[in-house]
C-alpha cells in the first residue's frame, strides 16, 4: 500500500495545477472555535471576491457550526478521516487531487496542526501553500520543533500569523524567516458592529465570557474573581473539554448560583448586548475574536495583559488589562469597570471604534487575498550578469 501511495502521488504531481481562483482550506480541529469563525469571515468575504473554495475537515460533530456556516455562504465542505493509516491518508490525497487547488490553506488552531495536509499539498505540487496560525502555545519542542522547523516550514509558501505576537513566536521557535512571513489580524464583517436588542439571563450587572472551555482560556481565574464579587453576574458561552471541571470549581467556590454556563450560542451579539462588562482571562491567545466582537458591540473588555489581545485593547483606553493568572487583579478590573457606568460607556466607545477601524473582516480578507495573490504571481526571471 505504501509503494502504491507513493507511486501514485508522484503520477498526480504537477497535475494537481488548479485554478487560478481556486483555494482549498483545510481545518484539522475537533471543535468550533476562534480558528474555525476567523475561516468563516474569510470565506464569506473571499466568495464575495469570486474565488472557488472548499473547505476539507475531520467528521467531527462538534464542527458543525463550520459546516452550516460555509453552506451558508454557497462554499463546499468535504469531510477527510484523520490519518492514522495509509488507507486514510490515501483518501486526503485524493481529496486534495480532485479539487485541483491553486492554493491550499491550512488553518492551524496550534503550531503542529495540519502537518499532514501541508505534505500532501506539497507532494502533488500544488503551486501556493499557506498556513494561518491563530494561537502559539510555547514549547519546548525538543522534536516537534526540529520537525516543524527543518520539513514542515520548507512546505509552507507563507505563514500568516494573525498578531506580531504569534509571528514573533514563529521567528524565534520555528526560524520563520521575515520573507515567509505575514501579519493579517482577524477582523469582524460590518454586521457584527450593528445595535441588536438585548437578551438579559441574570439580573445587572452581568459579566460575559465567550471562550472555548479549554485550560488556555484561564477561566478559573474568572470563578476565583467571581468569588470575590457577590452581587456580579456572570454568564460563560462556549464549549469544550473543561465544561465538567469548571461546574464542579463554581460550586466548590460557592459561584455556581451567579456563573451559568450556557455552551455554544448564535446569539452572541444579543447576549453582549445585554451585559455590562467583557472579561477574558486567557493565558495564551493570537487574537481572539472574542475580543473584537466585545468591542464592536461597544462592551469595556477586561482581559489578561499578553501579547495578541493587547494589540487590541489599549489599556485604560478601549479596555482594562490585567496581569495573567491574577484573579484579584482581575476582581479589582471588574469593579472599576462597573463603579463608573460613564466610563464603562466611554471605553466601549472607544474599543468600537477602534475594531471598525482596524479589525474589520474586509482588511483581513484584503490581506490574505494579497498573499495569495503573491504566490502565484509569477516571478520576473533573474539576469545573469556575463
Amino acid at each position: 500500500m505504501r509503494s502504491r501511495i507513493t507511486v501514485e502521488i508522484s503520477r498526480a504531481k504537477g497535475k494537481c495545477v488548479g485554478l487560478t481562483r481556486s483555494v482549498v482550506h483545510f481545518v484539522g480541529s475537533a471543535d468550533f472555535g476562534g480558528t474555525e469563525q476567523a475561516l468563516l469571515h474569510l470565506v464569506a468575504g473571499l466568495n464575495r471576491q469570486g474565488w472557488r473554495q472548499v473547505v476539507l475537515h475531520h467528521p467531527e460533530p462538534r464542527l458543525l457550526p463550520l459546516l452550516n456556516g460555509a453552506h451558508q455562504f454557497g462554499v463546499a465542505t468535504r469531510s477527510v478521516p484523520r490519518t492514522t493509516n495509509w488507507g486514510s491518508l490515501w483518501r486526503l490525497v485524493e481529496a486534495v487531487r480532485s479539487e485541483q487547488p491553486a492554493i491550499f490553506h491550512a488553518h492551524l488552531n496550534w503550531p503542529m496542526a495540519c502537518r499532514t495536509g501541508l505534505v500532501v499539498a506539497a507532494a502533488l505540487g500544488v503551486r501556493a501553500r499557506v498556513a494561518t496560525l491563530q494561537l502559539f502555545i510555547g514549547g519546548p519542542w525538543p522534536v516537534q520543533g526540529r520537525l516543524q522547523r527543518f520539513v514542515i516550514a520548507p512546505l509552507v509558501g507563507r505563514f500568516i500569523a494573525v498578531s506580531h505576537g504569534v509571528a514573533g513566536e514563529l521567528r524565534a521557535s520555528f526560524g520563520v524567516p521575515c520573507s515567509k512571513l505575514r501579519v493579517v489580524h482577524n477582523g469582524l464583517p460590518e454586521d457584527g458592529f450593528q445595535d441588536v436588542a438585548p437578551i438579559r439571563l441574570a439580573e445587572p450587572p452581568v459579566v460575559m465570557t465567550t471562550a472555548r472551555l479549554d485550560p488556555q482560556k484561564g477561566l478559573p481565574v474568572l470563578l476565583e474573581a467571581a468569588a470575590s464579587l457577590p452581587g456580579v453576574s456572570f454568564i460563560i458561552a462556549g464549549d469544550g473539554p473543561e465544561g465538567p471541571a469548571l461546574a464542579r470549581r463554581a460550586r466548590a467556590l460557592g459561584v455556581h448560583d451567579r456563573v451559568r454556563f450556557l455552551g455554544h450560542r448564535h446569539d452572541i451579539q444579543a447576549l453582549l448586548a445585554g451585559c455590562e462588562a467583557f472579561a477574558l482571562p486567557s493565558m495564551n491567545e493570537g487574537l481572539p475574536l472574542a475580543i473584537l466582537e466585545a468591542m464592536a458591540a461597544a462592551r469595556p473588555v477586561i482581559a489578561s495583559a499578553i501579547p495578541g489581545i493587547s494589540e487590541a485593547v489599549v489599556d485604560g483606553e478601549t479596555g482594562l488589562l490585567f496581569p495573567p493568572g491574577d484573579s484579584a487583579a482581575l476582581a479589582d478590573a471588574i469593579r472599576t469597570a462597573l463603579a463608573d457606568s460613564n466610563r464603562a460607556a466611554q471605553l466601549g466607545a472607544a474599543g468600537r471604534r477602534r475594531a471598525r477601524q482596524e479589525f474589520s473582516a474586509d482588511a483581513m480578507v484584503r490581506g490574505v487575498a494579497a498573499v495569495y495573490d503573491e504566490l502565484l504571481t509569477p516571478r520576473a526571471p533573474r539576469k545573469h550578469i556575463s
